[in-house]
């Protein structure tokens, strides 16, 4: 079967239907832990936050920026939503980015839509935030090591979305898994690099004007 595969909004066909099943179900395990976490830990200030925060990544989403070959990339968001949120109000939030682009705007099928949400959101926020977490510790801590641990956390996290969509697809028998990984991680290593600039754009800004953002995370996961 020959398809484009430069695509993180897989869109319904791309996986079988076992595979899309089995996904939907990690990814509502997932968000309901999330959601039971996130509640014990929001406060007035949070939830707010966590509208803005959705929509800042779904209007950075429409901006595509193109790399060789034909093709584009664009902010996934996971890592940016995790360090200002936590990695449980940061899921939520990709989970309903993610779907309204589905439902609304078709970008991704409603049967891969767990699938889509497990690989651009969970990955992204749960993985991306404690290899963030991870680098910044090794770096002396958050207020020296942020941006590169961003960058570095942000670039990895398209590179596992890649990766897992490779696997995907190869386990749904759409295509063979070298040709996967080659299509997919090929091209996402690239679009990585635009994910890491851009977090780290968004981070510099804040860390100048809102500061107190950065800090409203820890204060938030220390009542959980």
């Amino acid at each position: 079967m020959s398809v484009p595969l430069f695509l993180l909004h897989a869109p319904d066909g791309f996986f079988s239907t076992p595979v899309a099943l089995a996904f939907w179900v990690i990814t509502v395990a997932a968000l309901a832990i999330s959601l039971r976490r996130a509640g014990a830990q929001l406060d007035e200030r949070a939830v707010p936050l966590m509208g803005v925060m959705a929509a800042f990544i779904f209007a950075a989403q429409m901006f595509n920026f193109q790399i060789p070959g034909g093709t584009s990339g664009h902010l996934l968001g996971g890592v940016l939503a995790a360090i200002l949120l936590g990695p449980y109000a940061g899921t939520i939030v990709m989970a309903c980015v993610i779907s309204v682009q589905a439902l609304v705007f078709q970008d991704g099928g409603l049967l891969v839509l767990g699938a889509n949400i497990f690989n651009m959101g969970i990955i992204g926020t749960f993985g991306g935030y404690w290899l963030y977490r991870t680098i910044a510790a090794v770096l002396g801590g958050e207020q020296k090591g942020r941006l590169p641990a961003a960058a570095v956390a942000a670039w990895c996290s398209v590179l596992a979305a890649a990766v897992l969509v490779a696997f995907q697809l190869a386990i749904s028998d759409t295509t063979s898994l070298p040709t996967a990984l080659v299509a997919m991680v090929g091209w996402h290593v690239i679009i990585g690099v635009g994910e890491a600039v851009i977090t780290v754009g968004a981070l510099s800004f804040i860390a100048a004007s809102r500061a107190d953002l950065l800090r409203l995370r820890d204060s938030r996961m220390a009542q959980a």
